[in-house]
């Protein structure tokens, strides 16, 4: 039987009883910090595999650091909970997990991060596709900036600077665009609305500099070391030019929503032909397939729980 359960202030509750008061300091000022962590089921072997559940948790611990935010539990202590969560509820399809740490107090008009206490929130959600395409996506440079690390820092995901994913993201898709593409403010390409960028030229992957301020992406990572390791491809990591986008052979975005997800064309111009670049696709098949088990070459990046 499946339940809608949280990890909420130390204990498994329902749902519906995860609540917090219109007085908390997280939801006037976005003082908090949260992870995306896909758990994927594999129908056959009836388990639900986590992806690279550690990896965000440690992630999510560097947040908090950012966030002057403490609470009593470890990274391990973090995967456990999460563990028991997913055995709670009896999800038995794909799923999106959600840790939260958030600035509890119930402080309004009070424009710090210490002395306010924090606490820790898990929820779990069923979750299919990020983006609803089988095919290559159409993007759109955005008109808004990405933020620079000076302003608020960009590696770790802070709730409040989503805001400026949401704006970029609500533009694309007002146009008749799946998603957008952010712009640094020197002009380079920083990453998608949620999604770390590459580019393929020539047979060489290029992917932007994390000071480009995007996120330090775990699926980036992924996708790195699958296009070294499977295709013996050369990766680079560098500033990226708008202009270089459209005369790139092919175009992808990652991330734990997006899984690796095809560019087809921005701005209205057709990356490649516009369909899915073979190279893409070879790394996409390789990441689909080690995500749910089905890879024994990638196992270090799951932790398997049987549901």
């Amino acid at each position: 039987m499946v339940k809608s359960l949280a990890f909420f202030q130390g204990k498994v509750v329902p749902i519906d009883q995860a609540k917090v008061s219109v007085m908390t300091h997280a939801l006037h000022y976005g003082s908090a910090v949260f992870e995306g962590i896909r758990g994927n089921w594999n129908k056959k072997k009836n388990s639900m595999y986590i992806f690279r559940m550690k990896e965000h948790y440690e992630r999510l611990i560097q947040g908090c650091k950012m966030m002057m935010m403490d609470i009593p539990y470890g990274v391990d202590e973090l995967c456990d909970i999460t563990i028991d969560l997913i055995k709670q509820s009896g999800i038995k399809e794909d799923v999106y997990i959600r840790p939260l740490v958030y600035k509890s107090e119930e402080m309004v008009a009070n424009l710090v991060l210490h002395k306010l206490s924090s606490d820790f929130t898990l929820i779990i959600v069923p979750f299919g596709a990020y983006i609803d395409t089988d095919g290559a996506i159409e993007c759109c440079t955005s008109s808004w900036r990405r933020m620079d690390d000076t302003i608020i820092p960009p590696r770790v995901k802070i709730s409040g600077h989503y805001v400026n994913s949401i704006l970029a993201k609500t533009e694309a898709v007002l146009s008749g665009f799946d998603e957008a593409i952010l712009l640094n403010q020197d002009g380079n390409v920083s990453e998608g609305s949620g999604e770390n960028l590459f580019l393929i030229y020539n047979g060489v992957l290029n992917t932007p500099l994390v000071s480009d301020n995007n996120l330090t992406g775990i699926t980036r990572d992924c996708a790195i070391k699958i296009a070294q390791n499977e295709f013996g491809l050369k990766v680079v990591e560098r500033s990226i030019r708008r202009s270089e986008l459209y005369l790139a052979d092919e175009v992808f975005l990652t991330g734990t929503a997006a899984h690796i997800t095809p560019v087809g064309s921005l701005d209205n111009r057709l990356i490649g032909n516009g369909n899915v670049g073979s190279i893409t696709k070879n790394i996409r098949e390789i990441y689909l397939k080690s995500i749910r088990g089905d890879n024994e070459d990638y196992q270090e990046w799951l932790t398997e729980v049987k549901v």
